[in-house]
């Protein structure tokens, strides 16, 4: 043991082996300690103590051995050539004072340093996994996602909780997928709109269901829709939903979360997209299993051959990452009351300039702050000189609606991302239940409305529903 770190001091390719190891091995430990305290469930850290540093610390030992069997070969070819070998370091006698003081001092500066980077490799991985970081760093590419996920009922969720999730197996697929997103930014060879959905996303069990419980029963929820229609007065009617939101916790599966129920196993068929379903194979408690078929198995089998088992991102496909459609903005606006409802026709024109193309996001702030105050100078003089701010406020309002959901650097317009959830903004829940998907025996799948929910009023001014409720 003696020689061997007699041989290891003598050469500088070892001490640098046992330089990397001590200081992989003091970081790993560092890590090991944050996470003790409280900060394991960062994903980066794992990978980091477990996967990177544990390579980098091997690294380091295989250059031990490397450096003395170099010097020590060295040392043997200078014997047999008769040459005086000289030391390779000069030699340090910590007898003397002057001698032992810079030694002290460099092991105090290592020590140093080695607390340092421990710090620093700590801080960039808590960067990395910021939910800044993942949003800006790629600017154009991620400004329309990372402005519809600030606007979205998960912006208090990080990014790598969805995208990731625990766990350092999905953490290396995502960095080796991160890895040619990383050189498409750079080359500009991204695609124009990001194209969705994404094929090689973690399963909805592994993250969505870290926090939402689909065995939970939740029953029947009431749904309140408010819309304004086209006319000058912008008429107030109001939608009234019975959802039938379903469960299974200490019951039969029903509802629309019965698509969920462990006990039915449902896979399908689709275009790339999901927008068009093709086969959908059911397999019951039982065992049983019943393909419904929308047109012949060839037919089917050309369009696309890969299974997908279903679960919750293909009907809350838009979970985080949310775009309206312009009268779905503009009801919530009026609702709100940033837009006034007493501005004549201000749904009905409002949905036009929202729907107009527009170069640039400064183009559309400007034109539809423009386009909407000469609409009421020329119709409506007298509200043009009474609402100025109504008017100003209504037109802002517009432009925030327009560079929330468009982005024409990205190619992303009004319907480049439809919500399969319902089937308004794009066939939804039809994709299923269109009453084309039909077994072998003759069993088709319904379109039966009443099986997700019921019609308690539609677009009524004031549903007796709600008079009911709110005596």
């Amino acid at each position: 043991m003696r020689d061997f770190f007699i041989a290891m001091t003598r050469n500088p390719i070892s001490l640098t082996g046992a330089a990397i190891t001590t200081a992989s091995a003091l970081i790993i430990f560092s890590l090991i300690a944050v996470g003790v305290v409280g900060h394991h469930e960062n994903p980066y850290t794992g990978i980091l103590a477990f996967i990177i540093l544990p390579g980098i610390f091997v690294l380091g030992l295989a250059l031990i051995p490397i450096g003395i069997h170099r010097e020590r070969r060295a040392t043997r070819l200078a014997e047999e050539r008769g040459e005086k070998v000289k030391p390779a370091f000069p030699i340090i006698d910590l007898n003397t004072v002057k001698t032992r003081k810079a030694v002290l001092i460099f092991l105090v500066l290592t020590m140093a340093n080695v607390v340092i980077l421990a710090t620093a490799t700590f801080k960039g991985v808590e960067v990395m996994d910021s939910t800044e970081f993942c949003g800006t760093a790629c600017h154009t590419v991620m400004t329309p996602e990372y402005t519809a996920y600030k606007r979205s009922p998960h912006s208090r969720v990080k990014c790598v909780s969805c995208h990731i999730g625990p766990g350092a197996n999905w953490f290396v697929k995502a960095k080796i997928s991160g890895a040619w997103q990383l050189v498409s930014v750079a080359l500009d060879l991204y695609p124009r709109p990001i194209p969705t959905p994404i094929h090689n996303l973690r399963p909805a069990r592994d993250t969505c269901e870290q926090c939402h419980w689909p065995t939970k029963f939740v029953g029947d929820k009431l749904r309140v829709e408010t819309r304004y229609q086209e006319d000058e007065e912008n008429t107030e009617t109001k939608t009234v939903l019975l959802l039938r939101v379903g469960g299974i916790q200490g019951r039969e599966a029903h509802g629309i979360h019965w698509h969920v129920d462990p006990a039915n196993q449902i896979r399908y068929k689709s275009d790339p997209t999901r927008e068009q379903i093709y086969d959908i194979e059911l397999t019951r408690p039982d065992g049983t299993v019943t393909v419904y078929r929308n047109g012949s198995p060839e037919e089917s089998d050309e369009t696309h051959d890969e299974w997908r088992s279903m679960d919750c991102v293909d009907c809350h496909n838009r979970p985080t990452h949310v775009y309206r459609a312009p009268g779905e903005e503009l009801d919530l606006a009026i609702h709100e009351g940033t837009i006034s409802e007493e501005l004549p026709f201000v749904r009905r024109e409002g949905r036009k300039l929202l729907q107009e193309d527009y170069a640039s996001h400064d183009e559309a702030r400007a034109s539809i702050q423009t386009a909407l105050t000469a609409f009421y100078r020329d119709n409506y003089p007298d509200t043009a000189t009474a609402m100025t701010a109504k008017i100003d406020s209504a037109a802002a309002a517009m432009g925030e609606i327009y560079t929330s959901n468009v982005f024409p650097v990205m190619n992303v317009g009004w319907e480049t991302y439809p919500d399969h959830i319902g089937h308004e903004a794009s066939p939804g829940c039809f994709r299923c239940h269109n009453d084309e998907h039909e077994s072998d025996d003759g069993q088709v799948i319904s379109q039966d409305c009443d099986t997700c929910h019921s019609l308690l009023a539609m677009e009524e001014e004031s549903p007796d529903v709600l008079e009911m409720l709110n005596p």
